[in-house]
């Protein structure tokens, strides 16, 4: 009986230690979702750490791979990348490459020999045409095996690597895994079918639903291109800024419409918080100009604005309370009118926390715009060159988009 006892003892301390570290186990769990650690989203600050992802996707790919941006450049990273595909390829899984034809002019076709070589397939969205060359694709995705996707506004071109303070442009994206990946698998496969832009494929794609909200439990992701229905980004943001306390933005090309621009307004007047990072240096100075034709009323509705300084300012971040929107898409006309655009948007406050410790840092490095100084240092001719330049971007562009749509019917 003796012995009976004592293992039965030792076996009951055994499940007494193994229901305590199981307990640890479950509370350190907890801990890390409440961090945001333990989430499909994994935010990746820079452009340095996109690139790691990015490459390591790939590598670890065994069924699928796609690859859709607005601009590759032949490059040190472009080879890189163009190597990792090759590899992907020749250990069987597909690989599928969507580059916009506009925003990737300076590359060659000969580029990708290697991968179709190996059996990828590469396609050019819309090649440039005369009479249908404003409607773009800015859409920015990696998707492997249908699992992961990893996303923001980086290109694969020299620029996008770096810490965006001391090298590369300042940008931000986000890695993620189950439903998410699914859907943006599913919205580059449309993508690459439409990519030629034939009269007659375009004229029934017109009729599908080009602008859409595909909701999943872990977020929504918002598409949107030219044509009819309603923009789900302009409507499912204004929702949720219109009963938001706390908003911060940073978008590097900014012209919303007025009724934005009045709902953030509103934001302060209810006693809320608004935060514009916009670019204090610019790849495009035109939205630049445009931009800050905007600065006046905004700072005089009360809204915080700034610009950042050390680079240009790539980035498409957005956070609305405990809402989180990352994708390729800006606040301007050709993003919410023009372009095949996405964000993804994220109801979670331990992800939101994270894009605000993002915004907090970019931030750090840059300047404020003093609503004072501002209005007694603005000259007519200043004044003069930003209207122009909002007429241009916010009005002419998509007038003529809306033009050569209506040759492609």
């Amino acid at each position: 009986m003796g012995g009976m006892e004592g293992d039965l003892a030792r076996w009951w301390k055994e499940i007494c230690k193994w229901v305590v570290l199981l307990a640890s186990a479950r509370a350190a769990r907890v801990l890390l979702v409440k961090q945001g650690n333990d989430t499909p989203h994994r935010w990746l600050r820079t452009g340095d750490e996109a690139v790691a992802a990015m490459l390591g996707a790939i590598r670890a790919a065994r069924e699928s791979v796609r690859l859709e941006t607005y601009i590759f450049a032949a490059s040190p990273v472009g080879e890189r990348f163009l190597a990792a595909l090759v590899e992907a390829r020749k250990r069987g899984a597909r690989v599928q490459v969507l580059v916009d034809a506009l925003g990737s002019s300076d590359l060659e076709r000969r580029f990708w020999e290697p991968l179709t070589d190996a059996g990828g397939e590469f396609r050019w969205f819309n090649p440039v045409q005369m009479f249908r060359v404003t409607i773009r694709n800015h859409r920015k995705s990696l998707v492997c095996d249908e699992r992961v996707a990893i996303i923001g506004g980086f290109n694969i071109a020299p620029e996008y690597e770096g810490d965006g303070v001391e090298r590369g442009w300042c940008d931000h994206g986000m890695e993620l895994r189950g439903p998410l990946a699914r859907e943006l698998a599913a919205a580059f496969d449309e993508s690459f079918v439409r990519a030629e832009f034939r009269q007659q494929l375009f004229a029934r794609l017109r009729k599908t639903e080009v602008k859409r909200c595909v909701s999943t439990p872990d977020g929504d992701l918002l598409l949107t291109g030219p044509g009819r229905g309603r923009n789900p980004i302009r409507r499912l943001m204004g929702q949720d800024i219109r009963r938001a306390r706390d908003v911060r933005i940073a978008s590097a090309y900014f012209s919303p419409t007025w009724v934005l621009r009045h709902e953030l307004a509103g934001v302060v007047k209810r006693g809320g918080r608004v935060q514009l990072l916009m670019a204090g240096k610019s790849d495009v100075p035109i939205s630049q100009l445009a931009c800050r034709g905007l600065y006046q009323g905004l700072l005089g509705a009360g809204v915080e604005i700034y610009e950042y300084q050390p680079q240009i300012l790539h980035a498409k971040l957005f956070i609305v309370d405990d809402s989180a929107y990352v994708g390729s898409a800006n606040l301007d006309a050709r993003s919410l009118n023009i372009n095949y655009e996405f964000l993804v948007r994220v109801r979670d406050p331990g992800v939101a926390d994270g894009a605000r410790a993002i915004f907090a840092e970019d931030l750090k490095h840059a300047q404020r715009i003093d609503p004072a100084t501002w209005r007694r240092s603005r000259s007519v001719w200043e004044k003069l060159k930003e209207r122009f330049a909002h007429f241009v971007v916010a009005r002419l562009d998509p007038r003529i988009a809306r033009m050569q749509m209506r040759d492609l019917r």
